[in-house]
């Protein structure tokens, strides 16, 4: 049976999902210790410079340099068109070079860095990241946080070992409007979830966007592949590396990690107890042999008692949705910078909502000041560790749901994930 859910039983049930994660983060003293002084100019590292270490990361961070004090002083990229151009953004911004490294190893060898962003691909996310925890660095790392659950339990107690301030990729928790809709969320103004969905869909596969020409001689082609199997250099795979399941695993830890992380911030679960997952290549089939599924769809089951749902059609742009259903009230996040509210559907609605409403923002630092001002501080960031370990749970369990064609089990006591 389904109750419906109070403010005090949804901040009980917030509560108990809280205290079920494992090794939960905590601001330790070693946080702390390791905290830069407030007029202390913070040196950063970028690990990947491919168009989101640039144009995401080094951007976004700009934005903030006047109020921060901070400098871009090591870059890190097997490709050298990538490192130069990077390297033509700090000269621009600082007024001189920056050292440019082939291997994340050499940058993290450096001496005078303080923090690294990992802008690099998503299977070496979790790679990058435990490197950079052991070498005591401050991080800012790209969502999905891992392609594979070992490595991602690996990293993770690497980061808590260290103590450094760790904040993941998943901006949306940071957006004022997102953080309207998790305070208006736990008012219990919804009542009790049913679904939670996102159909995120387009014409065709987004990792088309990223093929390009690159030179052979221009790349170090073993440090790109960091332990895969070697085999002949290939442009395509290089460039669009988004569409080999080898090196991505496609749209739901892609994409999806996104919309996961929002639900985990706005309705305060944390894991899922089960997941299943299917998919295919029903579409885009041609010389590339991108081996991404185009159309693929996962359904977790949260122990709260509803259902999370995440579909990708690469085939089709139309049905695109994003919305929270509950027995009062539908939240929609269809325009995450703007989301609205009505009662539509509601088989509780009590005249609490009447018609569309507007979510009312609440203003927050943008994800990478939020960063930035908690290297100083020594706080927790918006998106933690945890936060990180909770979204790359649930798009692991849909992954290996998909590769084996059966169901997903998630332990949260003894972190593992087990087919059913």
């Amino acid at each position: 049976m389904s109750i419906p859910l109070t403010r005090r039983a949804l901040l009980k049930a917030a509560g108990a999902a809280a205290a079920s994660q494992a090794v939960p983060f905590s601001v330790s003293a070693a946080t702390r210790h390791r905290a830069i002084g407030a007029n202390d100019r913070i040196r950063i590292g970028v690990i990947g410079c491919g168009s989101r270490g640039r144009m995401a990361h080094m951007k976004g961070l700009y934005a903030h340099v006047k109020e921060t004090n901070f400098e871009i002083v090591a870059l890190a990229d097997p490709w050298r068109v990538a490192r130069e151009q990077a390297n033509g953004m700090v000269k621009e911004w600082f007024g001189r070079d920056a050292q440019q490294c082939v291997s994340y190893r050499q940058l993290l060898e450096l001496k005078d860095v303080d923090a690294v962003t990992i802008a690099s691909p998503d299977f070496v996310h979790t790679l990058h990241l435990e490197a950079a925890a052991r070498a005591g660095k401050h991080i800012y790392v790209e969502k999905p946080m891992a392609t594979e659950f070992d490595d991602l339990v690996r990293a993770v107690d690497a980061v808590k070992e260290a103590g450094t301030v760790v904040q993941v990729g998943t901006q949306l928790r940071s957006l004022p409007g997102i953080v309207g809709a998790r305070d208006l969320f736990r008012t219990g103004i919804f009542g009790q979830l049913s679904r939670v969905e996102e159909c995120r869909n387009s014409e065709r596969p987004y990792w088309y966007s990223y093929l390009k020409d690159v030179k052979e001689e221009d790349v170090d082609w073993k440090e790109f592949l960091s332990g895969r199997p070697m085999r002949p250099f290939r442009a395509d795979l290089y460039s669009g590396w988004y569409g080999y399941y080898e090196f991505s695993k496609g749209p739901t830890p892609g994409f999806g990690a996104h919309f996961i992380d929002m639900m985990h911030f706005i309705t305060g679960a944390t894991f899922p107890s089960s997941c299943v997952c299917l998919g295919g290549i029903c579409t885009w089939k041609d010389e590339h042999t991108f081996t991404n599924p185009d159309c693929i769809q996962a359904t977790w089951l949260y122990p709260e008692g509803f259902l999370v749902s995440i579909a990708n059609n690469m085939g089709n742009a139309a049905g695109n949705t994003r919305k929270f259903y509950g027995d009062k009230g539908v939240l929609n996040v269809d325009n995450w910078s703007a989301p609205t509210y009505d009662c539509e559907g509601s088989p509780r609605r009590d005249g609490t909502i009447r018609g569309k409403k507007d979510v009312k923002p609440v203003d927050h630092p943008d994800h990478f000041l939020n960063w930035l001002q908690c290297m100083r501080s020594g706080e927790t960031p918006n998106a933690s560790i945890d936060a990180g370990y909770q979204h790359a749970v649930a798009v692991l369990m849909a992954m290996i749901s998909y590769e084996t064609g059966r169901k997903t089990v998630y332990d949260p006591l003894k972190r593992k994930i087990t087919t059913a």
